[in-house]
């Protein structure tokens, strides 16, 4: 079968640039109404999209003074979105950092029951300091740390997951028997963070487990991502990065285990589509003329774990530590660093690049010019897919349906319809059997 091209929506208030909310064309105001959300999720499902995303931090960032902030918990919105929609995928951010494994596995066995199969979990570690300080810990824990915490914990939530066997449910009203009970197994886990009992409280879901997404490039990212991600979001500038990138998880899959090609690489891009190049351009420039210099570099110094106010704007970044010494996003830090070194940016002219897309690619031009980077990136060995972040919602979002998608599906990259009801069945991949009922196929 021909490689498929995977197309995910990522959702962000009224568009992905920090400066779309002070553009005419956007309405602030509906970054609270659940209407917008609904009607952007219906946009993508209109062009077959595969799913959409919503991002999530468990803190305040560091410029509300001068940034729209997330204002619904994700699970909680997909929820919604659930009742409003009938094909598009849901994939919400969930930390392992600040939550446990049990009411996690529990909300995500939700979401799939509601929405038929739709369900998908981003995982994170959790990524600034501020985070720890809502969840009674005076310290970060240390990058490492948060990655041992996170690979035990997707442990004991697929898990729980397979506690409840697919044909656990009897609901026999002649008998009595709700549920077979040799079918449904306490999970009895002891590990070094986590002591759980289980089972979930909730029968298994219909894609057995949710899809499980990834969303981290450093080493540690990877390594994980190889043993237990389905699609990966990341942030590449290069062709040669996205290249390089994409051939290192692959083969870190394989080395895990696991098939490759079950792993759908999707990098971020943002594109900024205009009727002519010059019209795309004209529009990024409008929005990099409403970046606030004080929220740009509050961003950058939250994404560097330096402090950069103050500095000249029109002078280079600064010296800035080995990328081993970040206990953030240590990927996303590389990749500043790389490319205000690589083009000599000065500071102002780094976050009017970091403006549009936190360091994935913006790419300003005709629908034809973004069909073609997509394509390039998908048959050179860059990417299985993409991130679609908008920098204006939901014009943007419209655009990349009504225009970009055609010409996808013409070229013969991109679905006409669904041809599946699941999430699992859009991006290609199968529904994982329970461990318990290959235990009893290897005993029986």
């Amino acid at each position: 079968m021909p490689r498929s091209l995977h197309l995910n929506a990522f959702l962000m208030g009224v568009g992905h640039h920090e400066a779309a909310w002070r553009h005419p064309r956007t309405d602030p105001q509906r970054v609270s109404d659940v209407r917008h959300f609904v009607e952007l999720a219906r946009i993508a499902e209109r062009g077959t999209l595969d799913s959409v995303f919503l991002a999530d931090g468990l803190a305040v960032g560091p410029s509300v003074r001068h940034n729209i902030q997330a204002v619904f918990e994700p699970l909680t919105l997909l929820a919604a979105l659930a009742t409003a929609t009938d094909h598009i995928g849901l994939i919400a951010t969930v930390s392992t950092t600040y939550n446990e494994p049990f009411n996690v596995a529990r909300k995500f066995a939700s979401l799939d029951h509601l929405s038929g199969g739709r369900a998908g979990w981003n995982i994170v570690t959790s990524a600034q300091p501020r985070e720890a300080w809502n969840f009674s810990l005076a310290d970060h824990p240390a990058h490492a740390d948060r990655y041992r915490r996170a690979t035990e914990f997707v442990d004991v939530a697929i898990k729980l997951w397979d506690s409840w066997e697919d044909e656990a449910l009897v609901l026999d009203t002649s008998t009595g028997v709700f549920a077979d009970t040799d079918r449904v197994h306490e999970i009895a886990h002891t590990g070094e963070t986590f002591a759980v009992r289980g089972p979930l409280n909730s029968p298994r879901p219909p894609q057995g487990r949710p899809l499980l997404v990834q969303a981290g490039s450093s080493a540690d990212g990877i390594t994980f991502a190889a043993r237990y991600a389905e699609a990966v979001f990341t942030a590449q500038q290069t062709l040669a990065d996205g290249q390089a990138f994409y051939a290192r998880l692959k083969q870190a899959t394989t080395a895990a285990g696991r098939d490759a090609d079950l792993v759908k690489v999707l990098p971020g891009i943002a594109p900024v589509i205009g009727g002519t190049e010059a019209e795309a351009r004209a529009l990024a420039d409008e929005l990099e003329a409403l970046i606030v210099p004080e929220h740009a570099l509050a961003q950058l110094s939250a994404m560097t774990g330096v402090d950069l106010s103050g500095l000249p704007l029109d002078g280079p970044l600064p010296e800035l530590p080995d990328v081993s010494a970040v206990q953030a996003h240590q990927s996303r830090y590389q990749l500043v660093v790389d490319l205000a070194r690589r083009e000599q940016l000065t500071l102002r002219q780094l976050i009017g690049r970091l403006g549009g897309g936190r360091g994935h690619r913006v790419v300003a031009g005709t629908p034809e010019q973004i069909a073609d980077q997509i394509e390039v990136w998908f048959t050179e060995g860059a990417a299985d897919g993409f991130n679609v972040m908008p920098p204006l919602l939901p014009s943007g979002l419209e655009a990349f349906v009504d225009h970009v998608v055609p010409l996808l599906r013409t070229r013969g990259l991109f679905r006409h319809e669904y041809t599946g009801r699941t999430l699992r069945e859009h991006y290609g991949l199968p529904r994982p059997a329970s461990r318990y009922a290959a235990r009893e196929l290897v005993t029986a």
